[in-house]
């Protein structure tokens, strides 16, 4: 019944969104023909600071609000209206931005171009979800971000995929975040942005080839629960560093775990670790070589990740603009029916000089070999913390959750037993 309601709200939310839209775009510019020509077309100032400030109290009350939810009153219900909120607030109505995904490329940025200015609602963004995760888990995942908010509607008939397939697949946000540190620190592009999902729906202006994207996400949804949170989100990654140590987490029980196993299928998100009782009798000898193998391994697949980043430099600053044109003018479109490209159009009417796109050029590919080999070694740690994981098993009793995986949902406390006192 409440996804029946939700679902329905979410319908009128589109339909308002799509009726606004076709409000501005119906009527066509006239058509003149004395000559008249028509005036720029003036873009609208940035929002009113009092905006951007109620946008910063928003988050903060909503992070309030659901944190509180979720470690103090373990309410699902109310985690799943408060997402209902945050799906019309900063989904709908502020057409999903700022938010906090795409503020990675805002800071990265600021970080290695001293002439960027970040501006205070993208830091906010950024910085306060990192800390709520720090002291209560990741509540932001739980019901304020947007994005894992529309995925968590349409989570119908969600089916486990096992702990493998969710470790290899969980790679892929890991070299997202990486191409989009690396492509925002060379100043080449926001790739985040450029590729939302969602944004574009939310906008009702994406491109054919994004809609079908998002559309296939949400059609996933249905049978794997939040495929762009587990599997793509470059934000999650660092809310998960960040969950597994904070302070207040989840728990499923309120008490000690009655080892009911009622639990034990209750969440779509495969985030609960399963008791390990059983024990090696040469529990010491086999945990230090596994420990040496590991110690030795994880060097070896950072070097040799590096490297395969670094023979990948070129084609990865290709879309750099700056590359892009210098590759045009060593290699000059010819033919009669060929026509110049925009930027070498450009290039022509500024004057500038050959040698200095190329020199431009060339310290644009030094910035993508030096990024290309720490973001290879980023990925090979990454396997290799993989492998690890694979290797050395923890002892526990009890049904956890997963502190780095779990969204915190609260789905799993209504199926324990054991109730708070």
């Amino acid at each position: 019944m409440k996804k029946a309601l939700a679902l329905i709200f979410v319908v009128f939310l589109f339909s308002v969104q799509l009726l606004n839209s076709y409000g501005i775009q119906r009527f066509p510019k006239p058509e003149f023909e004395s000559g008249y020509i028509q005036p720029e077309t003036l873009l609208p100032s940035p929002r009113a600071e009092v905006l951007a400030i109620m946008d910063i109290a928003v988050l903060i009350l909503s992070l309030s609000v659901v944190s509180w939810l979720v470690i103090k009153k373990r309410n699902r219900n109310g985690v799943f209206w408060m997402s209902l909120f945050a799906l019309a607030y900063f989904g709908f109505y502020r057409e999903g931005c700022i938010c906090s995904i795409g503020s990675i490329q805002n800071v990265t940025l600021a970080l290695f171009d001293k002439s960027y200015l970040i501006s205070l609602s993208a830091l906010i963004f950024f910085v306060a979800p990192l800390v709520y995760t720090l002291f209560f888990g990741r509540t932001f995942c739980a019901a304020v971000c947007p994005f894992g908010a529309i995925q968590d509607l349409v989570a119908f008939s969600p089916q486990k995929l096992g702990s493998r397939i969710n470790a290899v697949l969980g790679v892929i946000p890991y070299i997202y975040l990486g191409l989009a540190v690396l492509y925002a620190a060379t100043g080449t592009d926001f790739i985040i942005c450029r590729y939302d999902p969602f944004v574009g729906i939310w906008r009702l202006d994406a491109s054919f080839g994004m809609f079908v994207f998002g559309g296939l996400l949400l059609v996933t949804g249905i049978f794997i629960a939040r495929p762009y949170c587990r599997f793509l989100c470059p934000y999650g990654v660092l809310l998960n560093w960040v969950s597994r140590f904070s302070r207040k987490h989840l728990t499923i029980t309120p008490s000690n775990c009655i080892q009911c196993r009622l639990c034990e299928n209750s969440c779509p998100y495969d985030a609960i670790d399963m008791p390990v009782t059983t024990k090696n009798p040469d529990d010491k000898r086999t945990m230090g070589r596994k420990l040496i193998f590991i110690t030795f391994l994880i060097p070896i697949l950072m070097l040799a990740g590096g490297w395969a980043g670094s023979r990948l430099h070129e084609p990865l600053a290709g879309v750099n603009a700056k590359v892009r044109l210098a590759k045009q003018i060593l290699n000059p479109v010819t033919g009669k029916d060929q026509t110049e490209t925009f930027e070498i159009q450009a290039f022509k009417s500024q004057g500038k000089q050959q040698k200095q796109v190329f020199a431009e050029a060339s310290e644009v590919l030094h910035k993508f070999y030096i990024g290309s080999w720490i973001l290879g070694g980023f990925i090979g740690l990454v396997f290799g913390g993989l492998i690890a994981g694979w290797l050395i098993t923890k002892h526990r009793t009890d049904y956890t959750p997963n502190k780095g995986t779990c969204f915190s949902c609260v789905r799993c406390v209504d199926y324990c037993p054991v109730k708070m006192e």
